[in-house]
């Protein structure tokens, strides 16, 4: 038999064996009744694996006893070899598990933690009825994953000159780079505001530069963190 069909018996040996020690470990209920997930976890990283040590070695010694290298460096040798195909196999798919996982995970843009904040300031022409309070304006960030109300802040208004210019804050929930602000005082048209920033929007104490839109109002922003300065 040649080599590469020898080890190619060795791999079928090792999923043998991981398979029927598992499937034994299961019916005959060998392991911790009282904690099944640790036999469970027992079972499927400690003893199934045995199992499949077991089996590539009785499968290279069937395939090899008949052979020119029947002695015991030959089953030896070509064990070493299955078992060195399974392991590469096992990382492969450990990789593409993980790979998929992140692919398909929600992209929460602080997992563990607080909800990062959007904090901003829009400038009005002169002239612009704006509310001096949070009554008529209505603020939402809308990405390509999610749309998420905002807050104005009555207490941060002010004004610049002749230009009045409201302050508020919103959820930045997902990691994705496609942002924009959409900007609603009752009785006028909806403002969008492109918002530039990364996907992972890093922490920045200062407001970035004002950006106009085309009607003449700006908006300037910052990413804000939770317990950073």
């Amino acid at each position: 038999m040649k080599n590469s069909s020898r080890i190619a018996a060795g791999v079928a040996g090792a999923v043998a064996g991981y398979i029927a020690t598992f499937v034994l470990f299961s019916l005959f209920d060998f392991g911790n009744r009282a904690d099944p997930i640790t036999s469970g976890l027992l079972a499927l990283f400690v003893y199934s694996p045995i199992g499949a040590i077991a089996g590539v070695v009785f499968a290279s010694w069937l395939v090899t006893r008949s052979g020119k290298d029947a002695s015991n460096s030959g089953v030896t040798r070509n064990s070493l070899k299955s078992l060195g195909i399974v392991a590469l196999l096992c990382v492969a798919a450990a990789a593409t598990y993980i790979g998929v996982a992140y692919m398909t995970a929600t992209p929460w843009l602080n997992r563990n933690g607080a909800t990062p904040l959007l904090v901003f300031e829009v400038r009005f022409p002169a002239g612009v009825a704006v509310p001096t309070s949070a009554q008529g304006i209505t603020i939402e960030l809308q990405t390509d994953l999610n749309t998420m109300p905002g807050e104005v802040t009555p207490a941060a208004f002010y004004r610049d000159g002749d230009q009045p210019v409201i302050a508020g804050e919103v959820e930045l929930a997902f990691r994705t780079s496609h942002r924009q602000l959409a900007v609603t005082i009752q009785g006028q048209p909806s403002r969008i505001y492109s918002i530039g920033l990364s996907a992972w929007a890093p922490h920045t104490p200062e407001f970035g530069t004002w950006r106009r839109l085309s009607d003449g109002s700006e908006i300037r922003y910052r990413a804000k963190w939770l317990g950073k300065t």
